[in-house]
């Protein structure tokens, strides 16, 4: 008979002894939880929209959230010697670490930082010179009761020195923030009913790896801390953490003292310096923006991918710059938007979810008896919800989104093909991260607002559906801070710590609804306090409704070369997936042909290239083994860029002074 295993406190298991569940959702970690989520996300908006300095939400692993969780492993652990008894076991720290994870999506750079200045802007500056109040605002805005037409309570808003905490100002703002927080909170509820249902066929039957997790367990695993053995016991750790602190400490002072010499940042931000800068010449200078970073932490990050994908993300890199330069010298380029890049992603990124469910059919056909109560080989007693209730709750939140959109003006039809386009993508990312980790995956301009009106053609809709497609911006602007990958990790710490599904998925989807809240409330404090006009918080206030205009008063016919590109990146995705299942040695990865169409490539592509290198290099002369002993090292880099580079924020934050950006 097999060996029973039972949990120990921090999660993991001692032979001998029947499992028992670590509660992870406990009055502590929610309140924990609950007062962290106000912090985090002033923290946040401070960072990414007051200062416009070190986005962390724009890349997969979020650098606030790893610096908190640090933080707290560390308070815990004074608090384990002089009190055991209120110390926060493993899962609680990593719950608490997961709903920090979803507040700082939802108060991220692509989502509430754009909804936000949204809400008033069309009300602000409708006037003559651009007729808004007469082509939208009158005929379909009018009828919305979930944004901001009073201009009268705007002043303060825009123009700052004036508080939120005016009664006049609460009652005009709070309908309208839990109207989104709402909306928000059931499409995070649609995720985690869909994750629930293919959490055990990822994480169990195909084992996928879950890289962007690993050093969020680390920490906070009780082994790390281990005398000889544990991962703050290594020195390669440690030395690792001395160089990136090292640099970023240096970049730091040269903010202060210009006299101390960069490094490796002569050019903008952490930028070495545009190669775009020493081609002139057509077609070759058509490469456009082409940096060569360097950021520390990259290449930690890229040391737990695999090599294939490594590699692929700066081939294709290269791929598409070469595209657009063979389209300049053959004179394509009258087309401003070919070879249509983002177009052929968005095939390559549906011909991944479709791979995707295709290896789980025989799963999910199973899941589907379950669910109708047929006889079948899964049991769902330990899932995060039942696969019944899963698909209730599918069911019943679409059901609620489309009824939102169609009271948004989108019709009947159109809610449907909305939606399923943005799950699918949604899907997608969530299955790249788990299985490959990949740092990126921002698919501007790729959302279903952008693919369905060029691919169809502005002419086919209504003014009305174009318009509810504009207030749908905010969550399909970019996908950087997606919260769905997000609740996937979070059920693969649960399972990593041996605590119960149940509790983290009612967890996750109660404080994803608050997470609204504090996010709407972090940003009018915000504005309220700095004035939206004089920062960076309106610059994406018109966006939505400038490409509005564009539709309505010049509406286009359907664009049949970006419908021609998405079978094309769906095919060559296909392809390039089915050479990867039919020759070991074929090192082309499809996941990164999609993901390396973006804009976000250009940051990190130089990084990935490095970590290639190393990583090719120390399995070649030192074997998986040795590999696996220089781990430590990279995680070291990871966490002194994270670290150092907080620390400098927190710093600047508090004495309103700038601050070097370690990342963009």
């Amino acid at each position: 008979m097999a060996t029973q295993l039972k949990a120990a406190p921090d999660g993991h298991a001692e032979p001998g002894r029947a499992a028992a569940k670590v509660r992870a959702v406990t009055w502590r970690s929610c309140l924990a939880a609950f007062v962290l989520l106000w912090v985090n996300a002033y923290w946040v908006v401070q960072m990414e929209q007051i200062r416009y300095s070190a986005h962390p939400t724009t890349i997969s692993l979020f650098f606030n959230l790893i610096f908190i969780l640090l933080v707290m492993t560390l308070v815990n652990r004074a608090v384990e010697r002089r009190a055991p008894r209120l110390a926060f076991n493993r899962a609680e720290l990593l719950f608490v670490y997961a709903v920090l994870a979803i507040g700082s999506c939802v108060c991220g750079h692509d989502t509430f930082q754009v909804l936000v200045p949204m809400l008033t802007w069309p009300y602000q500056y409708a006037d003559a010179s651009n007729g808004w109040q007469s082509l939208f605002i009158d005929p379909h805005m009018a009828k919305y009761p979930f944004t901001f037409p009073f201009k009268d309570l705007m002043k303060g808003y825009y123009l700052g020195n004036d508080t939120l905490y005016r009664m006049v100002y609460i009652k005009a703002w709070l309908p309208v923030a839990l109207t989104w927080s709402c909306f928000l909170g059931v499409m995070m509820f649609v995720m985690l009913c869909i994750n629930s249902v293919l959490r055990k066929q990822w994480t169990e039957s195909e084992k996928l790896s879950y890289p962007i997790v690993q050093l969020p367990l680390q920490i906070s695993s009780e082994q790390s801390f281990a005398p000889k053995t544990g991962l703050f016991r290594n020195r390669l750790f440690w030395f690792g953490f001395v160089i990136a602190a090292a640099i970023d400490c240096i970049n730091s002072l040269n903010v202060y003292y210009p006299g101390i010499p960069t490094v490796f940042t002569p050019g903008r931000g952490s930028s070495f310096f545009n190669l775009a800068d020493f081609v002139t010449n057509k077609p070759w200078n058509a490469i456009g923006w082409t940096p060569l970073s360097f950021y520390p932490f990259l290449i930690g990050l890229g040391m737990l991918m695999p090599v294939d994908f490594l590699f692929s993300c700066w081939f294709f890199y290269i791929f598409w710059k070469l595209q657009i330069v063979i389209s300049v010298a053959n004179a394509w380029d009258q087309d401003p938007r070919f070879p249509y890049a983002n177009d052929q992603a968005f095939g390559g990124y549906i011909a991944f979810c479709v791979y995707s469910l295709w290896l789980s059919r025989g799963y999910l056909k199973q899941v589907a008896l379950r669910a109708f109560g047929r006889p079948s080989e899964l049991d769902d007693r330990d899932e995060p919800v039942s696969y019944r209730t899963a698909f209730i709750g599918m069911a019943a939140g679409m059901a609620f989104l489309h009824w939102f959109m169609y009271k948004l003006g989108m019709g009947l039809w159109l809610p449907a093909a909305f939606f399923t386009i943005y799950f699918s993508l949604a899907l997608s990312i969530t299955r790249m991260r788990a299985e490959m980790g990949t740092p990126i995956h921002d698919l501007h301009w790729t959302g279903p607002d952008w693919i369905l009106t060029e691919t169809l053609g502005q002419r086919v809709f209504t003014p009305g559906q174009l318009t509810a497609f504009s207030i749908c911006y905010w969550f399909n602007r970019a996908y950087r801070s997606h919260p769905m990958p997000h609740q996937l990790e979070a059920f693969k710490m649960a399972e990593q710590t041996n605590s119960e599904y149940k509790r983290w998925f009612w967890g996750l989807c109660v404080f994803g609804f608050i997470a609204g809240v504090v996010a709407f409330w972090a940003m009018l404090h915000l504005m309220y306090d700095y004035g939206a006009r004089a920062r960076s918080m309106a610059s994406f206030g018109p966006e939505a409704y400038t490409q509005l205009e564009g539709w309505l008063k010049t509406p286009k016919k359907s664009n049949f070369v970006a419908q021609l590109a998405i079978p094309v990146g769906f095919l060559t995705a296909l392809f390039l997936q089915y050479m990867r299942v039919r020759f070991t040695w074929w090192p082309f990865h499809p996941l990164a042909y999609a993901v390396t169409a973006s804009w976000e490539i250009n940051l990190v592509w130089m990084p990935l290239f490095f970590a290639w290198l190393l990583k090719v290099i120390l399995l070649r002369y030192s074997g998986r083994a040795g590999f696996q002993r220089s781990v430590p090292f990279f995680m070291g880099l990871i966490m002194g860029q994270f670290v150092v580079g907080s620390l400098w924020n927190v710093y600047g934050i508090l004495r309103g002074v700038p601050t070097y950006q370690f990342w963009q």
